[in-house]
């Protein structure tokens, strides 16, 4: 697979349902008092404990804002999956002064555009507006954040479109099915092992009040933060948001138990049937994360590897997958590629995935997809690999800058994760001194069959009856 990299964009794409993000205790990262980078963001505590990160850009009259929480699927019960999701969903239904569907009308009127977004680890939403309405936006998502409302009607209608959502972005999709049960097998203690849309079975059993006692629980100042990016004035942002979220009461956030992985023991492997064109395959890989930038543990450091190594594989136009693999003579693939799962609130993974060639075999695939980090730990890698890697990162940070959407959703998952405002500085920093010598040592550490889950998907007759097209990526949640 072709893919072009933003830094951050790799680390939070899998913790998003991509999108990953720290077995240590986020607040401990957190300042106590006022901190700016050399960009100029800067990070406040409100009275109430919410967080406020505001990041100038005076080159448009427009601004984001957005509001995250630490909190997402991993944070549910058995049960109960889904509800992280579908509270999202609920979050548009009203609150005590906004009738449901308003709150949408309203920043349309605006000029504005708005969504949200669930994950394994957080929860977000946000809007852009012409920065002179920031502070009516500021306004209405205090009030819902603080005072969501809604008759059980909505939430009984609302429940059908989450089902239909997983139906047509999962249960229709064959890969997404092959992922769903990746994880569930990978993952025993560990709360990734859910999806984040929820078990269907789940979603039939939520109830209101099983929305409404999550939102009560998690949805406190404590556990979230304001990021504002755009043409605005720090000053008068931090008035503003001292006004409405600064006085909503403080409340204790919920203490997180431990629940942590045990040690796998052996190659895990299951086959997925479904209506499939191409068979399919993917290998997860448990290995370390990725949990500061500062003061940089040996894990920290075999993480950063091997975020280059996937880099190598899968990173460019031409990478080493893309060229064993799906060119010349010896192809067996049509596509394939690789992800490092290095950063998040739960386990790490690093991925290999690929689609059989005409006439090639899954196994095929998974051998050759084996053999290629295999290669790398026999004969490491150039240090022009490194340099092309390292130059790419590089210009696509410098091109991310250029939104203000991309500002703001960088700040608000360096927040998420714990990590300092300047984590994207400061990661690019250390990627620089990443050796070949360390991505061929991690190439050879972590990647034997005791630290394996492959899935593979084996097509089966295409059903006959017409399929629901997919929701458009982007496509409004609610």
């Amino acid at each position: 697979m072709k893919r072009a990299f933003t830094l951050l964009g790799l680390l939070a794409c899998l913790s998003a349902g991509a999108q990953s993000p720290v077995s240590t205790t986020p607040a401990a990262h957190l300042p106590a008092a006022p901190t700016a980078t050399a960009s100029g963001a800067q990070q406040f505590t409100l009275a109430n404990g919410m967080q406020l990160i505001v990041q100038p850009d005076r080159r448009a009259p427009t601004a984001m804002h957005m509001v995250w929480l630490r909190v997402g699927s991993m944070d549910e019960v058995d049960g109960t999956s889904g509800v992280a999701h579908v509270l999202e969903h609920m979050m548009f239904k009203g609150s005590k002064t906004v009738p449901p569907g308003e709150f949408s009308r309203r920043v349309a009127a605006l000029g504005g555009q708005e969504n949200a977004f669930t994950s394994r680890d957080y929860t977000g939403y946000y809007q852009q507006i012409p920065s002179s309405r920031l502070e009516d936006v500021m306004r209405l998502e205090a009030d819902r954040f603080a005072h969501n409302q809604w008759p059980d009607a909505e939430f009984k209608k609302e429940i059908e479109v989450v089902k239909e959502e997983r139906r047509m972005r999962t249960e229709d999709q064959p890969r997404a099915v092959l992922a769903e049960q990746l994880f569930a097998t990978t993952f025993i203690a560990s709360p990734y092992r859910r999806p984040v849309v929820g078990w269907m079975s789940d979603l039939d059993a939520l109830t209101p009040e099983d929305v409404r006692n999550f939102h009560r629980q998690w949805y406190v100042p404590g556990n979230a933060a304001v990021v504002v990016a755009g043409d605005v004035d720090v000053a008068r942002v931090r008035a503003l948001a001292e006004k409405y979220y600064g006085r909503l009461p403080a409340r204790a956030v919920p203490a997180r138990k431990p629940r942590v992985e045990p040690v796998q023991q052996g190659l895990r492997r299951i086959a997925v049937k479904a209506p499939a064109e191409q068979a399919y395959v993917a290998l997860a890989f448990r290995v370390p994360g990725m949990e500061r930038v500062e003061a940089l543990t040996d894990g920290d450091r075999d993480a950063l590897a091997l975020m280059v190594l996937s880099a190598v594989l899968s990173g460019y136009d031409g990478a080493r997958l893309e060229r064993a693999l799906s060119q010349g003579p010896q192809r067996v693939a049509d596509s394939a590629s690789s992800s490092a799962m290095v950063t998040g609130r739960g386990p790490s993974l690093f991925l290999l995935s690929g689609v059989p060639a005409e006439d090639k075999t899954a196994q095929q695939v998974e051998d050759a997809l084996r053999a290629e980090v295999a290669r790398v730990a026999r004969e490491g890698v150039s240090e022009a690999e490194l340099s092309r890697v390292k130059t790419q990162w590089i210009a696509s940070t410098v091109y991310q800058r250029d939104s203000v959407h991309g500002q703001a959703q960088d700040l608000g998952s360096n927040w998420v994760q714990g990590l300092p405002l300047d984590a994207e500085e400061r990661l690019l920093a250390l990627l620089r001194t990443v050796t070949p010598e360390q991505v061929q040592q991690v190439a050879a550490r972590y990647f034997g069959d005791d630290q394996l889950t492959v899935a593979t998907l084996l097509p089966q007759p295409l059903d006959t009856k017409p399929r629901r097209a997919a929701p458009a990526a982007g496509a409004p949640r609610h």
